[in-house]
């Protein structure tokens, strides 16, 4: 295995375009923190490593496309997984207007089938999403994520999501309604979900 291109930098971890065994793949390294005592260090990063591997095969369970997980190194506190070709959402939706309404509706199954395994993702964005050239959507960055999710953690998903289209995507607001809509339809307790979303929005009104 040999790593190349950085993909992406963040606060908790790098990732690497690589190979493995032939095939293409990526590297998510989660770096150490100086200002941590290293064993205490060493704990957390490999218990986030193994927690995210498991989350991201939680979500395959629940017919969710995630990458395939190929290696797990909690000594290094390393995932190598799939590379996932394709173009992100947040492109297609700023570039393709005449994709908009069908992208939105696939956003819409996708999280409903997320939750529907009671699983959160934590940090939903379209940045987080590729649309593979098998016309499916690839969640990505399932690291702030959690299985067994109560209905407020589904709504806080719901809520970010709506929060960061708004944001990245402001003149799509018909789009918007079509991936609720969507939502609804394939989510088992999208009611209590959408309670709680309405909740969650008026507690950030009053303080």
């Amino acid at each position: 295995m040999q790593n190349n291109e950085i993909l992406g930098c963040g606060a908790e971890a790098t990732v690497y375009r690589t190979t493995y065994l032939g095939r293409e793949a990526v590297v998510k390294t989660r770096v150490p923190k100086g200002y941590r005592h290293p064993e205490l260090d060493q704990r957390l990063r490999s218990s986030r490593t193994k927690s995210e591997a498991r989350i991201i095969m939680e979500a395959r369970k629940a017919g969710v496309r995630t990458p395939v997980i190929y290696d797990i190194d909690t000594k290094k506190c390393d995932i190598t997984m799939e590379f996932i070709a394709g173009r992100k959402v947040k492109d297609i939706l700023d570039s393709e207007p005449s994709m908009v309404n069908d992208i939105c509706a696939m956003i819409g199954e996708t999280i409903a089938k997320l939750h529907n395994g009671r699983i959160a993702h934590g940090d939903l964005t379209t940045s987080n999403m590729i649309l593979t050239p098998d016309n499916e959507i690839c969640l990505l960055d399932i690291s702030l994520g959690n299985t067994l999710a109560e209905i407020e953690e589904l709504g806080v998903d719901v809520h970010l999501l709506q929060r960061a289209f708004t944001s990245a995507h402001s003149s799509l607001e018909d789009g918007m309604n079509v991936m609720m809509d969507s939502y609804k339809k394939n989510m088992k307790e999208s009611a209590n979900v959408i309670k709680r979303v309405e909740d969650i929005r008026n507690r950030g009104r009053y303080t």
